[in-house]
């Protein structure tokens, strides 16, 4: 079958042009989403109050909590695809992604009745304050309605990604996230709508951008062509999905527990604390995309080598994506780390909000590779099948570790940069953990491969 010029053999060639030419336009691509995500925070920052700005900037966890379980799926999607391309049996390619995309619209509805209903109760939980709760449930709602449309978009860019084809997603997001933009700023300045005004450009923006990602996959002439008459979950590729993916999704959700726990305590700080945190919360998140571009960069090639029986790829698939990881965190982390006053004024004014924010960047963006280097381990370990043993190792040395350190080392001394300091903490023990895993496993897929 005629492959297009957007798709990429991962399993032959060198290794670091491939993988920047992978992680490039997939940077880019995070970098737009949260900078479109981030005019949300800087709209309502500057045009609405601060309690819209806390109601939009800390309900992240949350949804978080509910999304990712089911966006894990996606992430089983992306291997199996990339598997089978691998292999080149094109009948398992299109299994896959007409699973996928069925799978898609089933998780998008299951997280819209479980978003409408756990909403109230979860902000209370997180001691959301009383003046800014109304309008964090607002807005979480509102963004929950959308939930089918994000579930296409990321399902359906998960099988774009899987046989190398970063470039188109990326330019999706471009054209949603400026309509984002546009109507951010209509329904925020012009209508005066607040949090609802944001939260209803932000589901319009999704709704573009999984309409663009369908029809491009109804267009295609490869594998990956999908057809609205064959969508339908079959058995055989949706178990191996879930048993990648729903490991993933726990994790991710664990994640999410646990900065819900530490975002509790944040709130204790009032709504400025709240706000800081937000503010900071936004920026890093373009350093985590940029870091966390080279696990989906480890996973998806490992997956295509694994699917071709290239077993002497693996090791040197690893080194590249690690080193890359590091350098990109490192210089990344440090420029946040210096830029970070004037950074933070661009969502805030205000002097103590930007204090607040910088606390955090004290105590995190120095060490932040640590926390994409333990994702590129992770990233080699799912591609060669194997979710479950990271999950449990990301759980005990992220949240768990988090919990005790909230619980028992937080009260000593509550201040708010004592808090953040267990992120480097964890993020340090989980990656020498992953890594010792990853070197286990790896050994045993090598033999397996070579004896198959």
């Amino acid at each position: 079958m005629l492959k297009r010029q957007y798709e990429m053999d991962m399993t032959r060639g060198p290794l670091l042009p491939q993988v920047l030419r992978f992680t490039v336009p997939l940077i880019l691509s995070g970098m737009l989403q949260l900078l479109y995500n981030a005019a949300d925070v800087v709209v309502v920052g500057r045009f609405a109050s601060a309690q819209a700005l806390a109601a939009v900037s800390s309900t992240g966890s949350m949804i978080s909590l509910i999304t990712n379980v089911f966006m894990g799926l996606s992430l089983g999607a992306s291997v199996l695809v990339a598997q089978a391309y691998g292999s080149g049996d094109h009948k398992d390619i299109h299994d896959s992604v007409h699973t996928s995309i069925t799978m898609a619209l089933v998780c998008g509805v299951i997280v819209t009745i479980l978003g409408l209903f756990v909403t109230r109760p979860l902000l209370q939980w997180m001691k959301t304050p009383d003046d800014v709760i109304e309008l964090s449930s607002i807005y979480v709602k509102i963004y929950f309605g959308g939930s089918v449309f994000n579930m296409l978009y990321n399902f359906g860019a998960a099988v774009m990604r899987a046989v190398g084809d970063t470039r188109r997603p990326m330019y999706y997001l471009m054209l949603s996230g400026a309509f984002n933009v546009v109507l951010n700023l209509i329904f925020v300045i012009v209508f005066h709508m607040g949090v609802v005004g944001v939260a209803l450009a932000t589901v319009a923006s999704q709704v573009m951008s999984s309409l663009l990602v369908v029809i491009s996959l109804m267009r295609s002439h490869t594998a990956i062509r999908l057809d609205l008459r064959k969508l339908r979950i079959n058995p055989k590729k949706v178990l191996p999905q879930i048993r990648i993916g729903l490991p993933a999704g726990i994790q991710s959700a664990t994640f999410a527990i646990s900065n819900m726990i530490l975002q509790s305590a944040v709130n204790t700080f009032g709504s400025i604390g709240m706000a800081g945190n937000g503010a900071a919360g936004n920026i890093e998140g373009f350093v985590y995309v940029a870091t966390n571009s080279f696990y989906t960069a480890c996973l998806t090639f490992t997956s295509q080598n694994v699917g071709a029986k290239k077993a002497d790829r693996l090791g040197r698939i690893m080194i590249t994506c690690a080193l890359c990881e590091i350098t990109a965190g490192l210089t990344l982390g440090l420029a946040m780390l210096v830029l970070g006053r004037p950074l933070l004024g661009i969502y805030s004014p205000d002097p103590e909000v930007i204090a607040m924010g910088m606390q955090r960047f004290y105590a995190t963006a120095a060490p932040y590779f640590l926390l994409g280097l333990s994702e590129v381990f992770v990233g080699g370990l799912r591609g060669m099948g194997n979710s479950f043993g990271p999950m449990m190792i990301s759980i005990a040395g992220i949240c768990v570790l988090r919990l005790l350190w909230v619980y028992f080392i937080f009260p000593i001394n509550p201040s708010i940069f004592l808090l953040y300091i267990s992120y480097p903490i964890s993020w340090g023990a989980t990656a020498l953990a992953q890594g010792i895993y990853y070197l286990i496993v790896r050994q045993k897929k090598v033999v397996q491969m070579k004896t198959a």
